[in-house]
């Protein structure tokens, strides 16, 4: 059995336990507390015990919840009467010499699991959420993306460029020697849907390295600065399992400009860019961590975070060009059942200025228009019929 469910039960069967005793004193604390011991000859009326106070008689007193025990001077017998528990009674007893001692009542010792019981149910409360919030798994370690740079379509000019990183990430230290350091990051710019995604992915699984994908996403809270703690425990992680490559998709979520005088969220993302900043700049030239940030728009981001010595290269992702659109759709057709007017080359000549992604939906939205038509294979129609529902989800 896993050590967490252990802690889980272990933790279960003490807050049981504890439910348990405190339901136990709800329902028979006055049983379990309450012990008369009102001795016939020694019972007492409150009216004699109190003239007795008044004539200074008395040299000790013990209270309890339902009863009040006194011992007379010069003698040892207890004497018994009742509490009326009065707010006055202690002070006034005080003020006459009397010894007063008080035993807590069961009431108390209830109030007091009760409180035991809160506290502990809100201690575990903060503890689930702050494992939730770092969870081992929060950013989780791939050893293998299962993605090569054979399966990203076109960006032959990007893959020659990293070819070279790559090289640097496996033998960080033998470059440093000639006086030349990896990049610290990475930026690549494009229009969503091009594979920015599946081009990192790629490169992680062409270099064989550990990969961490992150989201903008990932470094939001409910908690204030919870944010830059996120940022700090992804980094420790990512030179642990160097060489690494961390991805942050939609970088521009997290990586717009600082607003110091903004509002709380403002302030939290002038946190997170901060601590990135920190991070990037505490690189060692062999530390063999590269990060890879994608994003739709470069302008948006902190200038800061973009100036050379940070991220070092950027590279545009762009729309796949006439061959690369056949590529995709042979690659997208795979599997599925078109007519043979559908060409390749008809095909493709419809998707001029289309990203991948987009591509791929609309093959798939022609085949299951096909389907609702009862026909066994798609044709140019129903490729139309999908070019148009898009358009018009614009």
């Amino acid at each position: 059995m896993p050590a967490s469910r252990n802690k889980r039960r272990i933790f279960i069967i003490v807050i049981s336990v504890f439910l348990i005793a405190g339901a136990a004193y709800l329902f028979f604390g006055d049983q379990i507390f309450s012990n008369d011991g009102f001795s016939a000859a020694n019972q007492e009326t409150y009216a004699s015990f109190y003239k007795c106070v008044e004539n200074q008689t008395v040299e000790k007193v013990k209270i309890s919840e339902d009863k009040i025990e006194y011992w007379l001077k010069g003698s040892d017998v207890k004497y018994v009467t009742q509490n009326p528990e009065s707010p006055s009674l202690k002070e006034t007893l005080l003020k006459n010499n009397v010894q007063v001692e008080s035993s807590k009542s069961s009431s108390q010792i209830i109030s007091f699991i009760s409180d035991m019981i809160f506290y502990i149910f809100i201690a575990a409360i903060l503890i689930i959420a702050f494992r939730k919030v770092f969870s081992p798994t929060a950013f989780k370690v791939q050893h293998k993306t299962g993605k090569k740079f054979s399966d990203v379509v076109g960006m032959d000019s990007l893959k020659s460029d990293m070819k070279q990183i790559m090289n640097i990430m496996h033998n960080p230290k033998e470059w440093a020697r000639k006086g030349i350091r990896m990049p610290k990051g990475i930026l690549l710019e494009g229009a969503p849907g091009n594979g920015k995604t599946l081009f990192a992915k790629a490169l992680a699984g062409e270099a064989n390295v550990n990969f961490i994908p992150t989201k903008a996403t990932d470094f939001e809270s409910m908690f204030m600065a919870i944010g830059p703690m996120k940022v700090k425990s992804l980094f420790r992680k990512a030179r642990r399992h160097a060489p690494c490559i961390i991805f942050i998709d939609e970088f521009d979520g997290i990586g717009t400009r600082r607003n110091y005088a903004g509002s709380a969220i403002e302030t939290e993302n002038t946190r997170i860019v901060t601590a990135l900043l920190n991070e990037l700049d505490g690189f060692e030239p062999a530390s063999g961590v590269l990060v890879l940030a994608a994003t739709n728009s470069i302008h948006a981001l902190d200038e800061a975070l973009i100036r050379p010595g940070r991220f070092d290269a950027r590279f545009t992702v762009p729309y796949p060009n006439k061959e690369n659109i056949k590529q995709l759709v042979k690659m997208y057709t795979k599997g599925k059942s078109f007519t043979p007017e559908c060409t390749v080359e008809k095909i493709a000549d419809l998707f001029s200025g289309y990203s991948c992604a987009k591509i791929e939906s609309v093959l798939n939205r022609a085949s299951l228009i096909a389907i609702q038509k009862n026909k066994s294979s798609a044709d140019m129609q129903d490729i139309s019929e999908a070019i148009k529902e898009q358009e018009s989800a614009k």
